[in-house]
């Protein structure tokens, strides 16, 4: 008779809760010095208040170790620094506009805080009802057709608000809401199970043109399809950014799922002339472009929906210099949108150069891990989730920061876990959960089936 032996999990070190007390504290840290910098006094109950952070996190920790025991432990520590740090430049920047009574910057740390609150709660959500990520490969097409709802709710009268010339909002009893946030988790999942079941088709090449393998005529189909989707967006949306979220997530997905350099050419090739064809119909896009290459005329700074918030956010930067102003003692409060699309230049100008490269390596090591649960997962679909998830955090990332530093043209993202943003910071939320609940399952060991019908994990 075959025994089975099952080891218990193995007992996780204190480093992730170790990891999650210095996350704490670089947030608690940015509140406590903007406090003192700005009122030269700590703020009120910070005792209370860091008791209250603690526990937090040794409830999270024991939380992980219990529903993903294997999972790496750094993912979590990186989103709660990450998010705690957007916190105290929202309420940094929560005393700059009370006191300069800015009406089109409203008040909104307590807001924000709420909202992290509750991404940590989806999270937590999540990893509860998520006990396999392999389980989201039966929904594929059901997160396909929730892609499709989601994206049509702002164009519903009564639903969708126009902001800053896009439509991509919704107002439920006077609440917003951005669907295309987590449009991009359910692509992601739409994305991975499609790919894993048609790969082999995809990656079957046709003729060949300059050195590069071509795929087949008849298997453009799926980036013709999204390509349309992308499209749609860009035209009915007038979202740019969005646009390009969307359709740069599948070509990197399909190019991992096929290994072949002429999706990645084919996807350039269909995108940029239909990005081009927008510049010159659309009023919004168009002010985008020119306020990208003309910056610094005088003109365009001063002209509506021209470059000035772009200039002034790189003035802000300049002025940090590469130590910073420190927290609370410089101007970003000056800048159009300073806790949303321009947070990451409101950092750099308090934390300077070197604060904004410390953000930005908590930003690829975050990527990395996600990189690294991809490749040690056991499932294709699984990994092309998790590679999926990572790429579309690096794509986000790189289009707010090109934004900024006018790399690129302004897109209207904001950067994940940092900006003032509801649907940002649950949608995040729940991309670390997934992220987290592949990682266990990459860690976790194989089961090793033994000669004498003995099974041993």
């Amino acid at each position: 008779m075959a025994t089975v032996t099952i080891s218990p999990p193995r007992s996780r070190p204190f480093l992730e809760f170790l990891l999650l007390v210095l996350a704490i504290a670089a947030g608690l840290g940015g509140y406590i010095l903007t406090s003192i910098n700005r009122t030269d006094t700590l703020p009120t109950n910070v005792g209370i208040h860091a008791i209250i952070l603690v526990v937090i996190a040794i409830i999270a920790d024991l939380g992980i170790r219990k529903l993903a025991p294997y999972a790496d432990p750094v993912i979590l520590p990186i989103a709660v620094a990450l998010s705690g740090i957007g916190l105290a430049m929202i309420y940094r920047l929560d005393l700059s506009y009370a006191i300069l009574q800015q009406p089109a910057n409203p008040v909104v740390g307590i807001k924000q805080l709420v909202m992290v609150g509750a991404g940590i709660i989806s999270g937590a959500i999540v990893l509860i009802v998520i006990r396999d990520h392999r389980i989201l490969r039966r929904y594929t097409f059901t997160a396909m057709a929730i892609s499709l709802v989601l994206l049509v709710l702002p164009f519903i009268p009564g639903l969708g608000v126009e902001r800053n010339g896009a439509r991509i909002w919704i107002s439920i009893f006077g609440a917003s809401l951005q669907p295309a946030e987590f449009v991009k988790i359910t692509l992601a999942v739409f994305f991975a199970g499609y790919l894993v079941s048609n790969r082999d088709n995809l990656a079957i090449g046709g003729s060949k043109i300059l050195g590069i393998r071509l795929p087949r005529v008849r298997d453009l189909g799926p980036i013709l399809i999204v390509w349309a989707i992308a499209v749609a967006v860009l035209v009915l949306q007038s979202d740019l950014g969005t646009s390009l979220l969307y359709f740069g997530l599948f070509v990197a997905m399909i190019y991992i799922a096929t290994n072949r350099v002429s999706w990645l050419i084919i996807g350039a090739i269909t995108f940029i002339p239909a990005a081009f064809v927008a510049t010159k119909l659309f009023l919004h896009v168009r002010q985008r472009i020119d306020g990208w290459l003309y910056a610094f005329d005088n003109d365009m700074y001063y002209r509506i929906g021209g470059s000035g918030q772009l200039v002034d956010g790189q003035f802000g930067m300049a002025s940090g210099g590469l130590f910073g102003t420190g927290w609370g003692r410089g101007y970003p409060q000056l800048v159009y949108a300073a806790n949303s699309d321009f947070i990451l230049a409101s950092l750099a100008e308090e934390l300077g150069l070197t604060g904004l490269f410390a953000i930005l390596i908590m930003y690829l090591v975050l990527i990395e891990r996600g990189l690294r649960a991809a490749i040690g997962v056991r499932d294709g679909f699984g990994k092309l989730l998790a590679a999926g998830i990572s790429f579309s955090l690096a794509l986000q990332l790189f289009v707010v920061l090109g934004g900024i530093t006018r790399l690129i043209p302004l897109t209207g993202l904001t950067a994940p876990f940092l900006a003032q943003g509801g649907s940002s910071m649950i949608a995040s939320w729940i991309l670390i959960a997934l992220l987290i609940r592949i990682s266990d399952a990459a860690r976790r060991p194989p089961v090793v089936v033994s000669s004498e019908t003995e099974v041993r994990t």
